[in-house]
């Protein structure tokens, strides 16, 4: 504690001095700085003003050409023509549908290639009408076109485009002010006959055009908007006022001269500047702003200077901070350190490198859990050894109970005569040791245990002259996950001799393995007649039982703490006549120790 408030006060004194240093010299070259700037900045501010609407003309003209380009591209489609004019005809309701699939695949195509095309539609004034998007004929049957000015205007310029200004689109969705556009429609014509087959509307997204002026900025409350030649609102961010001559009369009599670029004029008192640039439609752009603002960039610059400093002065207190946190933070990072190794996690290394005293504690630090990882990792081999000499031992007795009971069927198949059955009783023994005898280790595929159990089960038919069934299902996953040989194959053997053998009954085993992710499921069922859970249920702590059942399952229980982590189990159900289910949850390793048990693959369990 003594050491972090010593630390704390040097933070305080070196954070003094660095302020110290840094704001003196930034005021003295701040006022300078804005006594020499004053003139330049009074020079410079109407042109870059002029540069700003001229730039935002550009910008907004592209998005009008792409309007007008995208509208030539639609007219000048004769297939589409064809199509419209088929609907005058009359035409079978699949060619109908067939033309409104192309049309409106074309449409949405041309939608999906343009950045600031919103919607197309081509519109009959009886009829069948075609759309990109989400068009919707019933909101067309809804109004009359020749309701709609701008309609009116695109037949009057009879071919060439007509603007109109920004508003809600009318005829896609299903609810009303779905998406802001900038219609321009003009005729759709046959060319043989130049006749007005129908309307062309290409709809500007009116959200990115507004997103394009809202991002140009003309002062703190300068704003910019567009007209028509008349000096109609055509675009602004207040959507009441589109459609209307500007409120000023003084302003409506300067726009009312194509020729000026910038102009000043009064309203309410207050003097304005404004600047005006043409678009590609003929609408211009306008920008106004109080002439205050923009003459009072001197006062921004004199709060830029101010702001600067403090910002210098923050700068400062950083890096004092940050001095200061050099030294404490290597402790706490070390005491972080020592808080996980006492919960019992001895693979944490401290990172503190450091020539001081602190990183030659880090170093003992890790050399201390490096020589104590050593001890516990000698200790669970021993531990290791011990279970698998255990495991050993249980091996050794279930496998000659199976051999001496494999050769006394045989033994008196062959005194009774039954030399075919016999053989085949041995056949079956020698192909099920070759595949106990296998080269690849103790550990195998479930795939491979598998086709040891049915090697197993020839051998258990000819013993008891039963009829064993055995149903396996397996993903593919999971049939290659490596388990311990025979750690299935005792399982099976409990459903014979406690399911099938009592009764001297024919019976049905089915193996399901699923691949969890996490883990893998093995599920072994029987349709006999059951066990006592009971007397199964239970392996954890106990004994092996002296029956051959008892073993097995004691065998598999203890192959499953041995090669798996925590959380990998046994469960055994049994209802009484109706069966067992013996399941197995085999939880996945990490990858270190997926390694580990590919390794002690040779070993015996």
């Amino acid at each position: 504690m003594i050491r972090i408030k010593m630390t704390h006060r040097i933070a305080t004194k070196m954070v003094a001095a660095l302020l110290a240093v840094i704001m003196i010299p930034t005021v003295f070259i701040g006022v300078a700085f804005y006594h020499a700037s004053s003139a330049i900045v009074k020079n410079s501010v109407r042109q870059s003003s002029l540069q700003v609407a001229e730039q935002a003309a550009d910008s907004l003209s592209n998005i009008l050409n792409v309007g007008s380009d995208t509208s030539d591209l639609v007219y000048s489609q004769i297939t589409i023509q064809k199509m419209v004019m088929q609907e005058f005809r009359g035409i079978s309701d699949d060619a109908k549908m067939e033309n409104k699939n192309y049309i409106s695949n074309f449409l949405n195509n041309i939608i999906y290639s343009s950045s600031f095309v919103k919607i197309i539609y081509i519109l009959e004034e009886q009829g069948t009408s075609w759309g990109s998007g989400i068009f919707n004929q019933a909101k067309v049957d809804l109004y009359n076109l020749r309701d709609f000015s701008w309609i009116l205007e695109a037949e009057r310029l009879d071919g060439q485009l007509a603007w109109t200004g920004l508003q809600y689109d009318k005829f896609s969705g299903a609810g009303d002010n779905t998406d802001l556009v900038i219609p321009a429609a003009r005729v759709l014509k046959d060319f043989n006959t130049m006749k007005n087959i129908g309307y062309v509307v290409i709809n500007i997204d009116g959200k990115s055009v507004l997103n394009k002026i809202s991002q140009i900025r003309l002062g703190k409350t300068g704003r910019f908007f567009v007209v028509d030649k008349q000096g109609n609102i055509m675009i602004d961010q207040n959507f009441a006022q589109i459609g209307f001559p500007v409120a000023s009369e003084a302003l409506q009599k300067r726009l009312q001269s194509e020729s000026l670029a910038e102009f000043e004029y009064e309203q309410d008192g207050t003097r304005y500047y404004g600047v005006m640039q043409p678009l590609s439609n003929g609408w211009r752009i306008v920008g106004v702003v109080p002439l205050h603002e923009i003459t009072g960039q001197l006062e921004w610059l004199h709060n830029s200077v101010f702001i600067w400093s403090c910002a210098f002065a923050l700068i400062a207190v950083a890096i004092g901070l940050f001095f200061a946190r050099r030294i404490t933070n290597p402790i706490q990072k070390l005491t972080e350190q020592m808080k996980l190794a006492g919960g019992g996690d001895l693979n944490v290394r401290t990172t503190v490198d450091s020539s001081d005293e602190i990183g030659l504690m880090s170093k003992q630090f890790n050399r201390m859990l490096y020589k104590l990882d050593q001890l516990m990792a000698q200790v669970r081999d021993e531990q290791q050894k011990k279970q698998r000499a255990e495991m050993r031992a249980v091996m050794h007795r279930i496998n000659p109970h199976f051999m001496f009971n494999t050769l006394s069927t045989v033994k008196w198949l062959i005194k009774f005569g039954e030399n075919d059955k016999a053989y085949e009783g041995i056949s079956a023994f020698t192909r099920l040791l070759e595949a106990n005898m296998g080269k690849k280790g103790h550990m195998v595929t479930i795939e491979e245990e598998v086709d040891i159990i049915v090697k197993f089960l020839a051998i258990l038919q000819l013993r008891y002259n039963l009829t064993f069934k055995l149903d396996v299902r397996m993903e593919p996953e999971a049939s290659r996950f490596l388990i311990p040989r025979m750690l299935m194959q005792p399982v099976v053997e409990n459903s014979i001799f406690h399911g099938f053998v009592p009764e001297n009954r024919n019976g049905t085993i089915q193996i399901a393995v699923l691949d969890l992710g996490y883990a893998v499921s093995i599920r072994i069922a029987d349709n006999g007649m059951g066990m006592e859970v009971a007397k199964h249920g239970k392996l954890e702590g106990r004994a092996p039982e002296s029956n051959e059942a008892g073993i097995g399952l004691r065998h598999v229980y203890e192959c499953l703490q041995l090669y798996y982590p925590p959380g990998s189990k046994m469960d055994i159900e049994s209802t009484p006549g109706e069966g067992a289910v013996i399941s197995l949850l085999l939880m996945k390793a990490a990858p270190q120790a997926a390694q580990q048990q590919g390794e002690q693959g040779g070993k015996v369990c």
